[in-house]
């Protein structure tokens, strides 16, 4: 995976609703406009941990070189064999890291939130993207060339060991889904998975929680059928802990999923 890996990389833009703006420069007719913009950018990204204790000043210079582009649910961010040149920062929203098998079937890697990181750092010149990714809600990132990216990758330290810890969450991540298919029921790894989404990109309305993904994509998260997932999702709909829709599920009691998990 290089120096450092992540998942994703930008595409052109293929969508006429991808709404691509200029990377920010200083243009003394416009400063403080300019400057109203890249506060609002440092303002959003500041809470990430990929900017932890990252100053201001230098956060805005880093993110001065990227393009903020808005990408509408289920329009596609990234393509499998296109060239992996640029990336990616999720600012609102949830993307979608999907690679399909020699059979033709989609399965799932893992889903981004704010925060994440989608793009590729020190690999050689020329690779291509190995997954596609897609938006599963209205989303809002920031885009840097590749060079561009690395280049600040390389002049601050802080950037490199936000990332390093970055990607050793997501490892970690794929372990522990690796031991739930391993050794638990599927019960207790939807429930987890249930869990795990509400924390990451679910989106509070009212007095639930709603995870804005389909029963086919929850049953490819957790390695299982769709069958088996619309089955316990049923069984919890009647118990009060969550509702089913077409592409969502409404939690409603996430105490219940947890208590699910630690009965086994």
């Amino acid at each position: 995976m290089g120096q450092a890996a992540l998942v994703g990389v930008m595409s052109p833009f293929p969508d006429r609703a991808v709404r691509p703006h200029a990377p920010v420069t200083i243009d003394r007719s416009h400063g403080a406009t300019v400057t109203s913009i890249l506060k609002r950018r440092v303002d959003a990204v500041q809470r990430f941990d990929v900017f932890s204790e990252i100053s201001a000043a230098d956060c805005g210079v880093i993110l001065a070189e990227a393009r903020e582009v808005q990408f509408p649910r289920h329009s596609s961010i990234v393509t499998e064999r296109t060239p992996a040149s640029q990336v990616v920062l999720v600012v609102s929203g949830c993307v979608k890291i999907t690679q399909t098998g020699s059979n033709g079937q989609e399965v799932i890697f893992r889903l981004h939130g704010p925060g994440d990181l989608i793009g590729e750092v020190g690999n050689k010149a020329g690779a291509k993207q190995w997954y596609s990714a897609s938006a599963l809600q209205n989303s809002t990132v920031l885009i840097w060339d590749k060079d561009s990216f690395e280049g600040a990758v390389k002049r601050y330290p802080l950037l490199r060991r936000n990332i390093a810890s970055l990607l050793e969450r997501h490892l970690t991540e794929l372990e522990i889904r690796y031991r739930e298919v391993s050794t638990e029921k599927v019960a207790t790894r939807l429930g987890n998975l249930l869990v795990r989404l509400v924390n990451q990109v679910g989106k509070r309305i009212g007095g639930y929680v709603e995870v804005a993904l389909s029963r086919r994509d929850l049953a490819q998260l957790t390695g299982t059928t769709l069958f088996t997932v619309s089955r316990l999702l049923c069984q919890w709909e009647t118990e009060g802990i969550v509702s089913a829709r077409r592409e969502a599920v409404l939690v409603h009691d996430v105490q219940a999923l947890l208590d699910m998990s630690s009965e086994e």
